[in-house]
């Protein structure tokens, strides 16, 4: 096979996610790599070209492509148990899972709901919270409050809290929308404000909004710490520590979408720990199977599972999905708890992070590059550029040069997977400033 063979046969049978089709067609924008192989950060394609994974594989991949670990535990799985219907039945790994996943938020999170992705998570926590609400005799309470620039998905119900429009604005006839309150993102700062100050100024419009709606608002969901989909905003955790406040006084769940930012991404395993918070829900997925299988979750209080404890079965929640817990998914995911475990990630993540920090230095003086930032395992600046085509133009210098990178708009991030060394982080951000420069010649 060779990466010809490969394209002209995919672009012929498969519909690609988060794509204009035509961009990938005989001369068109952008090229399209057919992916042989993977091992730790790299991927080879059929003609013997290999990329660094600057980006994870959309952010899944956590200990490398092909990782020997989660191989194992996945092959002792699928002679074991590969599915079984989670209505009426259980097994082990999710019940394990479970276990692990509310030890990790010390015991406050106490039920586990399983689907397949993220905007699955989305929907299951906006319909839980409002369930509860009504279970409880406050059917009043049936809207959500977003922030601005918020992304959680794109099924119908998670279009209603995302404010990025490229996603939202075809299906606005199709969407109940929610309210949104301004971002506390830090590139908002004004004169003499840091970020702190950017967090207060966003917590004090929320509380504004929460004294006039809060008897009909069930919920407001958050993207703890950083607003990746628009262009990697990040914020100050005294944010969550006042939106926690705020949701306690005026009787409104917060849910944290933790899909991307979660499993140590942000340098702690939650984001939320950051805020020395807990949510009402927390949604996980992406990473949490090691970038392996689709998994995702909604944990939530002792509270709210109560909320659905009744004899009526019109009460218990009855949200499903036919892969709901599916065993090889959740052996993946305590595969992935367990290497966090043994190998101390976190605070192997605090050094590695230190060094990315330092490959990027460089970027601190470019004429052309303007806030330059990072959290945990994410770093990001953004371009000056007037060059509508300036995301497609660095992608494909990112290529020519071996690394796998994928821009927002005029935003540059790296998310790389926690095995890359550091030689590798040094080849992926001396090559990202050469693939710049080229891009911004073009």
């Amino acid at each position: 096979m060779s990466n010809g063979d490969l394209l002209q046969r995919s672009l012929a049978a498969v519909w690609h996610p988060c794509t204009q089709m035509k961009q990938h067609a005989a001369g068109g924008a952008l090229p399209m790599i057919p992916i042989a192989r993977g091992k730790g950060v790299w991927l080879h394609d059929f003609d013997g070209r290999r990329y660094l994974d600057g980006i994870s594989s959309w952010w899944v991949n956590l200990f490398g492509h092909c990782n020997p670990r989660i191989n194992a535990a996945l092959r002792e799985q699928l002679e074991q148990l590969e599915h079984v219907i989670l209505a009426g039945c259980t097994h082990r790994p999710v019940i394990e899972l479970s276990e692990r996943l509310s030890a990790l938020t010390g015991g406050e999170l106490g039920h586990c709901f399983y689907a397949s992705d993220g905007a699955s998570a989305t929907e299951i926590a906006l319909k839980m919270s409002f369930h509860s609400w009504r279970n409880r005799g406050h059917a009043n309470k049936h809207e959500f409050l977003c922030l601005r620039g918020s992304y959680h998905g794109e099924t119908v119900g998670a279009l209603a809290v995302t404010d990025v429009a490229i996603f939202k604005d075809a299906y606005a006839p199709l969407i109940r929308p929610a309210s949104t309150v301004p971002t506390p993102d830090a590139r908002l700062a004004e004169d003499g404000e840091n970020a702190v100050d950017v967090a207060r100024r966003a917590a004090a419009a929320l509380e504004k909004h929460l004294d006039e709606h809060h008897q009909r608002i069930a919920a407001l969901i958050v993207e703890p710490l950083i607003q990746c989909a628009s262009g990697m905003a990040m914020y100050d955790p005294e944010y969550l520590r006042l939106a926690r406040a705020l949701c306690d006084r005026y009787q409104v769940h917060l849910i944290c979408d933790e899909i991307a930012v979660g499993c140590g991404r942000s340098g702690t395993f939650f984001a939320h720990e950051q805020a020395g918070i807990r949510p009402d829900f927390l949604c996980l997925s992406k990473g949490i199977s090691g970038g392996y299988l689709p998994l995702s979750m909604v944990l939530t209080t002792d509270t709210v599972y109560a909320a659905f404890y009744d004899d009526s079965v019109s009460r218990g929640f009855l949200h499903s999905h036919s892969y709901t817990g599916n065993a090889l998914a959740c052996r993946a995911a305590l595969a992935t708890l367990d290497i966090f475990a043994e190998d101390r990630v976190i605070e192997s993540n605090r050094v590695l992070s230190a060094h990315l920090a330092s490959c990027l230095e460089p970027l601190a003086d470019h004429p052309r590059v303007r806030h330059l930032r990072q959290r945990g395992m994410i770093a990001a600046f953004d371009v000056l550029s007037d060059d509508a085509q300036f995301s497609e133009h660095f992608y494909r210098q990112a290529l020519a040069r071996e690394i796998l990178l994928r821009p927002i708009g005029n935003t540059v991030y790296f998310m790389p997977p926690y095995v890359i060394s550091h030689e590798e982080c040094e080849f992926l951000v001396a090559r990202a400033i050469a693939a710049l420069d080229a891009a911004l010649r073009s």
